[in-house]
């Protein structure tokens, strides 16, 4: 995976986060969801740095390689603004002060937080399968609650922990052909690290408290979107069999926005790396 790209482990403050870069060009950042890596970039990226962008793909806090401070009674360690803040660090360490952002999953909520708190550093974003956490939650429905159950099993104390670390494999399963052998081999090495395990339950835990608390904020202040956005998301996942048009939702966050659905399932990097690499190409280059 990742030929001609360089991998580097970067302390920023409290946390040391791994990372993959190569390319020449523009610079992208583009950021992972759970429970995967950032190899589930890994057919992606090369497509992007063809396209001629520079392409850093981190793992977040906690996630994969990468390592953060201990949880927190509050679970600020792991809220999207600290995430936020080591992507920023990492773009700023490898001399790139401003840059384009793509997130999916987990990682587009980071992205959301970077952009809105750092909207100087951003200059483009996509974000793919997701709305803004705060929108689900003022939107849940018995349909929600079911489908979405693991957001309010992964908040709670303790129990998830206890259930995942007792038989990963049964808990989270992956196809070594469809997600590729070498992810799918590092993701199931970090599924199976209960270090990780904690910190990826933090960030939900950190979902419905803090971050929702940061969303609500802005909200209250006005505060949305001022870069160019690209909302995608997968066609054959459920966003759409919730809330219809997800762009509808979007518009209430950003003044310069578009998006349209990927024939996938929810890893599209995985399962359609061409169709995400040319929605991303396209609208980066603009």
């Amino acid at each position: 995976m990742f030929e001609d790209f360089t991998t580097e482990r970067i302390a920023v403050g409290e946390a040391t986060v791994f990372v993959r870069h190569g390319g020449e060009g523009p610079p992208v950042v583009l950021l992972h969801g759970h429970p995967r890596t950032s190899a589930t970039w890994h057919r992606v990226a090369p497509l992007l740095v063809e396209r001629g962008f520079t392409v850093v793909c981190p793992d977040l806090r906690g996630y994969g390689r990468s390592r953060g401070p201990a949880p927190s009674a509050d679970h600020a360690a792991h809220a999207k603004r600290a995430v936020a803040n080591d992507v920023l660090a990492v773009m700023r360490h490898l001399g790139h002060p401003r840059f384009a952002l793509a997130g999916h999953d987990r990682g587009s909520y980071a992205g959301l937080r970077l952009a809105l708190d750092h909207p100087d550093a951003v200059s483009r974003v996509a974000l793919m399968d997701c709305l803004p956490i705060s929108e689900h939650l003022s939107r849940i429905t018995a349909e929600f609650a079911t489908r979405w159950w693991h957001w309010f099993f992964f908040a709670q104390p303790d129990v998830p922990e206890r259930v995942i670390n007792a038989d990963p494999d049964r808990w989270y399963t992956g196809d070594p052909h469809r997600m590729g052998e070498e992810n799918h081999a590092e993701w199931r090495e970090a599924v199976h690290n209960p270090q990780v395990v904690r910190a990826m339950l933090e960030d939900y835990r950190a979902g419905l408290t803090v971050d929702l608390r940061h969303e609500e904020a802005d909200r209250a202040a006005g505060r949305r979107l001022t870069c160019p956005a690209l909302i995608l998301w997968s066609t054959r996942d459920d966003l759409e069999d919730l809330y219809g048009d997800p762009l509808a939702i979007w518009r209430d966050w950003a003044d310069d926005l578009r998006g349209h659905g990927i024939d996938s399932g929810h890893h599209m990097a995985e399962e359609a790396p061409g169709a995400v690499a040319a929605a991303l190409g396209d609208f980066f280059r603009r």
